[in-house]
């Protein structure tokens, strides 16, 4: 587990809001930081494998509008094969091998109702090893990943207002 103070908590959330925020503005928005130590703790957080710099699509605005979770109930076995199976597809963006009733958790981001449809009985529905699928239909999406802070984050972030 990597260990952070409050200052990379603030860092990390000015990046998580515009990820393309300079190093400068990031210490002038801090207060009392110089850009440079700026910098050195983004290239140490980034090194570390706190984060990772990347573009974040949106789907529904490239034309993928359908948002769907599937779970998949596979033969005793053959989990970790359907699993990476699965992952391979372009239109599966998250894949968990889960416990319970379902062995295989997915998202899954498409066109339309109907490529869904096919999607899930076609390309899912005939990897060897598939016994049946449970799929979910989710009209609204309330929080994703990209905007997941931690309680530490939250903390910080108060402090770092309340110090202004």
């Amino acid at each position: 587990m990597v260990e952070l103070d409050a200052i990379d908590w603030q860092i990390i959330a000015l990046l998580n809001e515009d990820g393309r925020m300079s190093s400068a503005e990031i210490a002038r928005r801090m207060g009392d930081i110089p850009a440079r130590t700026v910098n050195h703790r983004i290239d140490s957080l980034i090194e570390r494998g706190v984060f990772q710099v990347r573009a974040i699509l949106d789907p529904g605005r490239l034309g993928y509008p359908v948002m769907a979770d599937v779970f998949i109930q596979v033969e005793p076995g053959r989990v970790r094969e359907v699993a990476d199976r699965v992952a391979q597809f372009p239109q599966v963006s998250y894949v968990a091998c889960a416990t319970g009733g379902m062995d295989v958790s997915i998202s899954v981001r498409v066109r339309s109702n109907e490529e869904l449809f096919n999607f899930v009985a076609d390309s899912i529905g005939n990897i060897p090893g598939v016994r049946r699928t449970e799929t979910y239909l989710l009209p609204i999406k309330l929080k994703d990943l990209p905007g997941w802070m931690p309680d530490e984050a939250t903390a910080a972030l108060e402090e770092f207002s309340s110090s202004d």
